[in-house]
């Protein structure tokens, strides 16, 4: 079984002074090019992705029409060049970027700030 197979615990590591508290989630090696994953941070839901440029970003995994938690099983995408995700359960498109719902701008899931830290994805919070 993979990471993207189950919802992944993460575990909390302090952060330089002034950084905020970063968690590790995962190695950035167990994520696959526009996949998603679903990761567990303070008892929150996470989705995080990586896009095709490597680069990463990290949302809420709660479907805000729905209220299933299935962002993370979205399809990944992009809208004139803004990487997004479609909620598998209607079809709404966020912005992978600022959480923004393309199609109705009223609506949004929250985003985190993610990094790799020696290999080792981050979410920060």
């Amino acid at each position: 079984m993979t990471m993207l197979d189950t919802m992944t615990t993460a575990t909390r590591t302090a952060a330089p002074a002034g950084a905020g508290v970063w968690t590790a989630v995962c190695a950035y090696s167990d994520l696959l090019p526009e996949r998603g994953a679903c990761v567990l941070v303070d008892g929150e839901q996470i989705a995080i992705f990586r896009t095709f440029d490597g680069a990463l970003h990290a949302i809420g995994n709660r479907d805000p029409y729905s209220g299933a938690y299935v962002l993370s099983r979205g399809i990944v995408g992009t809208r004139r060049g803004e990487p997004t995700v479609a909620s598998p359960m209607h079809k709404q498109v966020f912005s992978l970027v600022t959480g923004r719902c393309l199609d109705d701008p009223e609506t949004a899931v929250p985003i985190y700030p993610i990094r790799v830290h020696d290999g080792v994805v981050e979410v920060g919070r």
